[in-house]
């Protein structure tokens, strides 16, 4: 017999299908995929699709929009800082990978995009503090909730808030479950692939800078 949880996270899983099939009926023909190198962890779609429009506001307090993520490879990670064990612990492994591809130029190397999906209590600069505690290069960002589930639904993810035991006397007693898999961004800004669970820093950091070397090409 399944608990609430498991029935949270099975519906959570299929939501997150169900959207990556919407987006790929509903944004129309997919642009043809490069011929990327074999990669260990990164599973790349045979089309790469352009997202919608978006905007979300970056830990600077500046917007980060459609576009502004052209030029390099990045990974999408959602979650929130008052997340007890799949953040930190997601950060962290991307944090390592991070540090392996170091030796990249700025002007390609690959970028790391933390977008909280919980406003109510994440502010721009709470999100910048938590994820420049894991790496300073790392894109902070959230937004309104409406914009949130757009961007969330353009990458297949979903998320909720799930009340605790105490919700109705305090109101910020909530945990957030969301899609633990990271996006993968090729350098034209569209949605190119996934890394799933469990992260493995060490494969993730050879895929990216290999990724990047072919996209110079």
């Amino acid at each position: 017999m399944f608990n609430k949880k498991t029935g949270i996270i099975l519906v959570l899983a299929l939501a997150a299908g169900l959207g990556l099939l919407a987006a790929q009926k509903f944004f129309g023909p997919a642009a043809p995929a490069a011929q990327w190198p074999q990669t260990q962890t990164v599973t790349l779609f045979p089309q790469a699709r352009p997202l919608p429009p978006f905007s979300l506001r970056q830990s600077d307090g500046t917007q980060l929009t459609s576009g502004e993520l052209n030029g390099h490879w990045n990974l999408v990670f959602l979650g929130f800082t008052f997340c007890p064990d799949i953040c930190p612990t997601t950060l962290a492994e991307l944090a390592q990978a991070q540090a392996q591809w170091s030796g990249l130029a700025d002007s390609v190397r690959p970028q790391v995009v933390f977008v909280s999906v919980d406003p109510e209590r994440d502010t721009p600069t709470r999100i910048g503090e938590y994820a420049h505690a894991f790496h300073p290069d790392t894109i902070a960002a959230t937004a309104d909730v409406p914009a949130l589930e757009n961007f969330a639904r353009s990458l297949g993810f979903v998320f909720m808030k799930v009340p605790g035991k105490t919700f109705d006397q305090n109101p910020q007693d909530y945990s957030m479950d969301h899609s633990s898999a990271i996006a993968v961004l090729d350098p034209q800004g569209r949605l190119a692939g996934l890394i799933r669970p469990p992260f493995q820093p060490k494969a993730i950091a050879e895929d990216m800078a290999m990724l990047t070397e072919a996209a110079q090409k």
